[in-house]
């Protein structure tokens, strides 16, 4: 028996006993005493640990496993998992991770926080989206102990992380070539995950429902409610997605009450909720020309870029098919005809649209408060 259909069988004998973990002690201020058990290993109230759960072996016979770290308060409270790099090459969510375990304010925590900065283990060595068996992870849930590599991967962190947590986070960027403002995308028919991601702090939520084979719907059947924060692109550190992304999860966890709320009265984004999107794709090959930067406000009709030939012979201009803002873009110039380029999320008042990015302060200083430790670490530029 491999170590992975040990863990699920395991899991399996002990879920309905683990899945009541969350929400011991009822209201959150009571000691809560129970172990949270993952991969086999007993974390106590009041402890940190890290945890490396073993995922598989190499054909090397190198062992690969998931590294977790596990912070759990002493008084009962939620239990919130963060996770990033479903997708191997999306990094930014591994830094927001490393600066949210940096927080001293972890020390107070109600409840306890599930931190997963690796997930697709394998995908993240190799610097891919995918795993070396080519498949997506974010559509092989809920995966299977006897499955392919990434239906086992998928089954286990299901079982060993998502099965024992009450709330969940889930790290990402745009794909590879391609970068997105930072927004969070949740089911609104879900009044939970609405308010965590409204909590959140970004400048929209957009109106996501459920993908076939993905973490958040697989969540959904357990009810747990995920939010997804999306921001910058594939394989890039960007410092002010990093940024926000921390002062996100910050956020998220006050509104849960496993933080303290923040002693200062602070300019609180509203976000703009945001129910469908379009993508404007080029109508010919060539090399283009952006002159929409991500985040701009944009009117149905307005120019967006010009593509052309390599000689400049035959260009074609490429214009807004709805208004709305500018919330992904490709960031490589050559293009095939039917390439997305850019990603519109569709708001008929560009005015309310701009005030509401006036709004999202810059992230060039953590805000003081819970954050305020981390403003002398030097920013990745």
């Amino acid at each position: 028996m491999s170590k992975l259909e040990s863990l699920s069988r395991a899991h399996k004998r002990g879920r309905k006993k683990s899945a009541t973990a969350p929400s011991e002690g009822g209201k959150s201020g009571k000691l809560q005493k129970k172990p949270l058990v993952i991969g086999g290993v007993a974390v106590m109230p009041g402890e940190r640990r890290t945890i490396d759960l073993p995922v598989t072996d190499l054909s090397t016979h190198t062992p690969i496993t998931m590294p977790i770290h596990v912070v759990r308060g002493r008084r009962a409270g939620p239990t919130l998992f963060v996770c990033a790099a479903l997708h191997g090459d999306e990094i930014n969510g591994v830094e927001i991770i490393r600066r949210l375990l940096r927080l001293s304010a972890l020390k107070r925590l109600q409840g306890s926080l599930i931190a997963v900065p690796i997930v697709n283990v394998l995908g993240f060595l190799s610097q891919s989206r995918y795993l070396p068996d080519r498949r997506d992870l974010n559509r092989s849930f809920p995966g299977s102990p006897q499955g392919s590599l990434a239906g086992r991967l998928a089954r286990l962190f299901l079982d060993e992380i998502v099965a024992k947590s009450s709330h969940g986070i889930d790290l990402h960027t745009a794909a590879i070539h391609r970068d997105n403002f930072p927004q969070v995308r949740v089911n609104l028919d879900d009044p939970e995950g609405e308010r965590l991601a409204q909590a959140f702090g970004v400048p929209f939520v957009i109106n996501t429902g459920f993908r076939e084979g993905s973490l958040r719907e697989a969540a959904a059947e357990l009810s747990v409610p995920v939010i997804v924060y999306e921001a910058g692109e594939a394989l890039r550190f960007d410092e002010n997605s990093i940024r926000a992304g921390v002062k996100g999860v910050v956020r998220v966890m006050r509104q849960l009450e496993m933080l303290a709320p923040s002693s200062r009265k602070t300019r609180r984004v509203k976000p703009l909720v945001i129910r469908s999107s379009k993508w404007v794709r080029a109508a010919h090959s060539g090399l283009l020309r952006s002159a929409t930067a991500l985040g701009s406000a944009v009117s149905e009709g307005q120019l967006l870029g010009v593509i052309s030939d390599a000689f400049g012979e035959n260009e074609v201009e490429v214009r807004a098919s709805v208004s709305g803002v500018v919330i992904g873009r490709s960031n490589i110039p050559l293009v095939h005809e039917g390439d997305a380029l850019f990603h519109i999320a569709r708001h008929e008042g560009t005015q309310i649209v701009a005030r509401s990015l006036d709004d999202f302060e810059p992230e060039a200083a953590y805000e003081r408060g819970l954050t305020s430790e981390l403003a002398g670490e030097a920013p990745i530029v």
